[in-house]
């Protein structure tokens, strides 16, 4: 008997198909969809609240840090990005790409987040998706 080696057959590993949706060549892979597509159908932050509390004392100027520390940052700092980043939670589901602070007016309490993360789809599809808290 003889064997046909993927190459032959075209089974290869290059191997190019349209995507589902929009008919875009791209590598076959388990959802047969762009990254694209995958982007506009399936939303990874579905997890990641878009808002959480962050407690300041006005007298010692100092932030929270649960369960019953009370840490000094300041504005736009490391320290200040770790304790806000901690406050989320479901990011343990997808990879944190970037993390910064996104502008806001001087005499605002709000502080912005601006995070970049990836996860991965279907099994194997890698998304990467911008999301301001």
């Amino acid at each position: 008997m003889e064997y046909i080696s993927p190459e032959d057959t075209g089974l290869a590993t290059g191997t190019r198909i349209l995507c589902c949706q929009c008919a875009v060549p791209i590598e076959a892979n388990p959802s047969n969809m762009c990254v694209a597509c995958l982007r506009a159908h399936i939303d990874i932050t579905d997890g990641i609240p878009k808002q959480a509390n962050l407690f300041f004392c006005r007298g010692c100027e100092r932030y929270l840090q649960p369960p019953a520390e009370w840490v000094v940052c300041a504005l736009e700092s490391r320290e200040l990005l770790a304790l806000c980043l901690k406050r989320l939670k479901g990011l343990s589901r997808v990879k944190l790409i970037d993390a910064g602070f996104a502008w806001t007016e001087p005499h605002s309490k709000r502080i912005k987040v601006k995070l970049t993360v990836q996860g991965e789809v279907m099994g194997g599809s890698c998304v990467t998706t911008n999301i301001c808290c």
